[in-house]
């Protein structure tokens, strides 16, 4: 079946985040993955202590660089690394553990400007939560968002309040609406993060947070599979039967089901996570990643279908 999909290149049936790079920068970028050195208000106490239930002492950030190491360091040790895949390439300094908003206005300058400055940086990615967006953060990251690429991204995960008490989220679905909304009325870019597969959540849940965070218009989402690492709450919670691991084809459906309900110019950054090998509990499935996006690719397919089949606007 020919595919149709105006905004792909090759054989995907969803607006790829590499489609996207290589229309707006004219080659390939990537993403430096930085630990900035900040923590979050569900860790330090201001909000609850421990952080989120699935995340690992890196708080999400397993893969960005040494924190013992400085912000330049950091950069130019995973640039090399990722240049061994990816020879030639323009940057995005992403940083990604922990609430990369969670300070005053001139300690993220002082920790995010470094980067910027590095030669063939385009743009910049911050994670964050919704509910650490005071209004210094927000005229800087205004000011960032009129010189260069800006991305923030936002840990919602699901809509459902009842699953962000389980998960320690420690904020509501109303706080993540008042934040995203502060940003986009600044037309600055935002990428929403989803998880699938959290404890208590049907299929049913799962497409109805793609459903309402799709009539948001996002500019980009992550949807993410939950990984069970060690030396996590999570792992005691599965370690004690309290929920069951997603198996592989569940998963695909529900991705599939999502991507139909995403407006076809929301980009899609990644449609499932990465757990480190040496510290995944589960689902070990999603170690063979390629596998898991050849079959949402199979059952789009089959289906005859594509991003944005069912995106039901406001």
């Amino acid at each position: 079946m020919e595919n149709s999909f105006k905004y792909s290149d090759d054989n995907k049936r969803y607006h790829t985040w590499n489609y996207h790079l290589r229309r707006k920068f004219g080659c390939k970028v990537f993403k430096v993955a930085l630990n900035g050195g900040f923590t979050c208000p569900n860790i330090d106490g201001t909000k609850g202590t421990g952080g989120c239930i699935y995340c690992s002492s890196s708080g999400s950030g397993d893969f960005a660089g040494d924190i013992s190491h400085g912000i330049l360091a950091q950069f130019d040790e995973v640039k090399e690394r990722m240049h061994k895949k990816w020879k030639e390439a323009k940057y995005i300094p992403y940083f990604q553990a922990h609430t990369n908003t969670y300070a005053p206005a001139r300690v993220l300058r002082e920790r995010f400007e470094p980067a910027l400055a590095r030669e063939n940086v385009v743009g910049i990615s911050i994670a964050t939560r919704a509910d650490c967006l005071k209004d210094d953060a927000l005229e800087y990251l205004s000011e960032l968002n009129e010189r260069t690429y800006l991305i923030v991204e936002l840990g919602l995960q699901s809509i459902f309040d009842e699953t962000g008490k389980k998960i320690n989220r420690c904020h509501t679905y109303a706080e993540f609406l008042e934040g995203y909304n502060k940003l986009k009325s600044r037309g600055i870019n935002v990428c929403v993060h989803l998880i699938n597969g959290l404890p208590g959540e049907t299929k049913e849940m799962m497409a109805e947070s793609a459903r309402e965070v799709a009539r948001l218009r996002p500019h980009c989402v992550k949807l993410h599979l939950l990984h069970v690492l060690k030396n996590t709450r999570l792992a005691d919670m599965y370690e004690n039967g309290e929920f069951e691991l997603m198996t592989r084809e569940d998963y695909v459906e529900t991705i599939v089901n999502q991507l139909e309900l995403f407006h076809e110019k929301t980009i899609i950054q990644r449609l499932t996570g990465d757990g480190g090998r040496d510290s995944l509990i589960g689902p070990v499935w999603s170690l063979k990643k390629f596998e898991v996006l050849n079959e949402i690719d199979k059952l789009m397919l089959r289906r005859g279908t594509y991003q944005g089949a069912k995106f039901e606007d406001c």
